[in-house]
């Protein structure tokens, strides 16, 4: 089973919460964690990468916050998960050293790697915006209506 870890999914979360604000105003963590009911020390220290990263920048004062650093449309997934966790990975082969993989014939090892490359294809492919969209879809899917 393929899964991200708490850091991709909370750091997920708080991206999306920045691409949701409209023109770009800021957001502080403690506002994030409070609607995303997320651990708000947990949060701030996903920051510190996503910044590192050039993903979100720090504003400022008495209405700072955070900010995306870039247009949502231009932060691929793929980007936000190897900040906070580095490449993606999946299972090794578990060829010992010596056997048929050093060879050149583990088929195991083709079928891991091959899944590997779909999984950062799909992520390069899906930007932060695309990830805004679909929530304010479903937003609305489940919103009530009223009618009088």
């Amino acid at each position: 089973m393929v899964r991200f870890s708490t850091r991709v999914r909370y750091g997920m979360q708080a991206m999306l919460a920045l691409a949701m604000r409209p023109q770009q105003v800021p957001v502080s963590v403690k506002e994030i964690a409070e609607r995303n009911a997320l651990p708000e020390h947990y949060l701030e220290q996903l920051i510190t990468p996503l910044r590192r990263a050039g993903l979100v920048q720090s504003a400022r004062g008495a209405q700072g916050g955070y900010v995306l650093a870039h247009p949502a449309a231009q932060i691929s997934l793929r980007a936000i998960v190897e900040a906070l966790e580095g490449p993606v990975a999946v299972e090794d082969c578990g060829c010992p050293p010596g056997s048929e993989h050093a060879l050149g014939y583990c088929l195991e090892h083709g079928v891991w790697r091959k899944l590997k490359q779909v999984i950062d294809d799909h992520l390069d492919s899906r930007s932060l915006a695309d990830l805004r969209d679909e929530a304010l879809t479903a937003e609305r899917l489940v919103a009530p209506i009223y009618e009088i």
